[in-house]
């Protein structure tokens, strides 16, 4: 993830586009915008945003923060009728609340080559409460049709002027552009950052003197700026992303200090030295953490008494994975209570993993606690503290000077491992003693997936044999779950999935459920598909990836698959004297840019058998939006060897 500092220093970037026959260059409608019914750099749009703007300041008479919005839209088929759907949602606590003026809306439409006009009346727009702190006001636009244009523009008035208006550039169909401007009081000091992968196409700012006043004499000058981007793609989630929070092109603000006419100073944004002491005597983090209290004969001697640290951390891992369970809550900053949890043997995820924490510290493991936030929850701010961002604790452990990271929420983690959701790049290792700081949090193993097969065919063309399997890391875990939890059921998910095969016999060759590796066999009998004498076999008995899961035309946010991983697939098929082979499949390799991921597929004939090797790789986790053509093009080819393979023998005479 990418953020940028816009506090002192403005930049601009430029990017050249083509020509549109949209006009982007105002709220006015054409009559090109009506009649033109397609656009060209994404024919997959159901509507289009060809013109916005938005302009948020402090207003001089009321010191209220108001935002003036407007914004046409083109609807080009039935899928994009949503858009003419508004949704205002408007903020309120007990004493003030936002509220919306001037609200105008007209759908524009071209009918017998001429361009009507209908008008939003103000008894269809509604007002409903949301929740507790929200409310909407709603409102569909009359008339609409495929072709239409809709413009609509309003002013929200905030009194939360310490919250000053974000604007989203990007959303789920395309813009051709978009503006804001900003004025902001030269009291007002806000961190600002511009989140997402997209570059602005202009921006500049300059200063305007005495734009607010008070009666006593004080005055503010303003910094005046002017945000644009165009040609915006549209953001459609994929799969391996977090969440679109992390990458939606946007503008962001957080008010870090505030000056009063008067002369007072507020620092409204903390660093992290006071949000550490503040952490500490928190009641849900800093003393629930280290408590000693209520641990006492937990434990059995033979793991107390164990000399071994590295056994002793991993067997204290597995008493609470095995003692407690996670209630599916996290509450990291909710009613924390380690007692609660002894007691009632079951908690929420800060509570057992605190529970860890204390219990290793209580052994002299050299413990800290890491504060995260999960890959559904976004990416904390590294620019200052937001502990509102943080949502997951886990424990690091440093043992024989190498770091793990340990959660006991799952009883199938292996030691060392997280949970899939916390692979979210860095977190903060919390030290009250000395000062906290951000760390990564990744997995440096590779997670693999590996298939052996041992076949052979007889002469009524039936192909039995062994197939052997290996799954590690995250790979493993979903299957550790499967069979652990409902063993008898566990095969039966491969005879619905692979119905081509009999399963005569499984085994599972693993330790056990917390076991890094899930080894497992299969006892399979083929039929094969027989035409005249020739006998057609595809040797992916089991396969990796049956579609390509990237199909966007173009990713502008990067591919997370959150841990590096290999894939392996080994066949020999024993043919004997009753066949020979005709024809095996071409051999390839490809690899990824820079050497990020390579893909090798070979058959070799061996007297009366064939050999089939197919492995590829990714040797990173993260890629960024430029790989996404290679990426596409490589899942591709995995599919493509995969289905398209075909080993052709006939039988001799």
């Amino acid at each position: 993830m990418k953020y940028f500092a816009l506090v002192l220093v403005f930049f601009t970037s430029f990017t050249f586009t083509g020509q549109s026959v949209f006009n982007s260059e105002g709220a006015s409608v054409t009559k090109a915008d009506l009649e033109t019914n397609y656009y060209e750099k994404d024919s997959t749009a159901n509507a289009l945003v060809i013109y916005e703007y938005g302009n948020s300041y402090i207003d001089k008479n009321s010191f209220k923060l108001k935002t003036e919005i407007t914004k046409k839209v083109k609807i080009f088929n039935r899928n994009g009728f949503d858009k003419a759907n508004l949704e205002i949602f408007l903020y309120n606590n007990k004493n003030k609340k936002e509220k919306v003026s001037d609200l105008r809306a007209t759908t524009y439409n071209l009918e017998n080559g001429s361009v009507t006009k209908t008008k939003l009346k103000n008894s269809e727009i509604f007002e409903e409460k949301y929740n507790e702190n929200y409310t909407i006001v709603k409102s569909t636009f009359p008339n609409i049709k495929e072709g239409s244009v809709i413009i609509y523009s309003y002013t929200l008035e905030s009194p939360f002027v310490f919250k000053y208006k974000g604007w989203s550039f990007q959303e789920d169909i395309p813009k051709l552009y978009s503006e804001y401007n900003t004025s902001i009081p030269g009291n007002y000091e806000y961190n600002i950052k511009l989140v997402g992968f997209l570059k602005l196409f202009h921006q500049d700012s300059n200063i305007r003197h005495n734009c607010l006043s008070v009666g006593n004499g004080g005055y503010a000058n303003c910094t005046d700026t002017r945000y644009i981007m165009k040609d915006i793609p549209a953001f459609i989630e994929e799969d391996y992303m977090t969440t679109k929070s992390n990458y939606l092109s946007r503008i962001e603000y957080e008010l870090k200090v505030f000056r009063g006419f008067d002369g007072r100073v507020d620092n409204i944004t903390k660093n992290w030295k006071t949000t550490d002491k503040e952490l500490k005597t928190d009641n849900n983090i800093g003393r629930q953490l280290g408590k000693s209290g209520g641990l006492k004969n937990l434990l059995s001697d033979s793991i107390i008494n164990e000399n071994d640290e590295l056994k002793k951390a991993s067997k204290i891992l597995e008493y609470v994975q095995n003692n407690y369970t996670w209630n599916g809550k996290h509450n990291l900053f909710k009613d924390t209570s380690v007692k609660n949890l002894i007691k009632e043997k079951s908690g929420s995820a800060s509570e057992i993993n605190i529970l860890l924490h204390n219990l290793l510290e209580e052994n002299d493991i050299n413990v800290k606690p890491v504060l995260i936030s999960t890959r559904n929850n976004g990416l904390p701010t590294k620019l200052f503290p937001v502990i509102s961002e943080f949502n997951y604790l886990i424990v690091a452990a440093t043992i024989n000077n190498e770091q793990y990271f340990l959660d006991a929420t799952d009883e199938y983690l292996s030691f060392g491992e997280i949970p899939f959701k916390c692979l979210n790049h860095y977190g903060r290792l919390l030290d009250f003693k000395d000062a906290s700081s951000w760390i990564d949090i990744s997995d440096e193993k590779v997670s693999s997936r590996f298939y052996k097969a041992e076949l052979s065919i007889d002469a009524e063309a039936n192909i039995s044999g062994i197939i052997s399997s290996k799954s590690t890391g995250y790979h493993g875990l979903p299957l550790k779950r499967s069979y652990y939890s409902n063993n008898n059921q566990y095969l039966d998910y491969f005879k619905e999935t692979y119905v081509n095969l009999d399963f005569l016999d499984h085994k599972v060759l693993s330790e056990g459920k917390t076991s890094y590796e899930f080894e497992e066999e299969f006892e399979i009998v083929y039929e094969s598909d027989i035409t005249a004498n020739n006998i057609y076999l595809n040797p992916f008995l089991f396969k990796f990836f049956t579609e390509n899961p990237f199909k966007l035309q173009e990713r502008t946010y990067p591919i997370d698959f959150g841990y590096k991983d290999a894939y392996l697939y080994m066949l020999r098929l024993e043919i004997g004297d009753a066949y020979e082979i005709l024809e095996t499949p071409e051999d390839c390799v490809l690899k990824l840019p820079n050497n990020t991921g390579s893909l090798t597929f070979t058959t070799t004939v061996n007297e009366n058998s064939v050999l089939l090797y197919f492995k590829f790789n990714f040797t990173q986790s993260y890629y960024e939006p430029q790989y996404y053509d290679s990426l596409k093009t490589f899942f591709g080819k995995i599919v493509d060897v995969q289905k398209n393979s075909l080993i052709l023998l006939k039988k001799k005479q």
